[in-house]
């Protein structure tokens, strides 16, 4: 019982993966991940891909996010 770690105290033991470990990282980005890819890339002035898997959307999402400021 006392073996997994305590989410408070560790947080991160498992709660950020990397989007290339995801085990449904090759599936098609969700309707959330799509709405929400459409309004940085409009920000950003980059066209706005619809072909990403959800992996590819998360790796994107973060390099707009970034770029326009959003989400800090």
């Amino acid at each position: 019982m006392a073996d997994h770690p305590n989410p408070k105290t560790e947080p991160t033991s498992n709660a950020v993966k990397d989007p290339d470990d995801w085990v449904t990282g090759d599936e098609a980005m969700t309707g959330a991940q799509a709405s929400y890819l459409k309004t940085l890339s409009e920000e950003a002035h980059e066209e706005f891909e619809d072909d990403l898997t959800k992996a590819d959307a998360s790796k994107k999402i973060d390099e707009l996010q970034e770029k326009t400021g959003r989400g800090q």
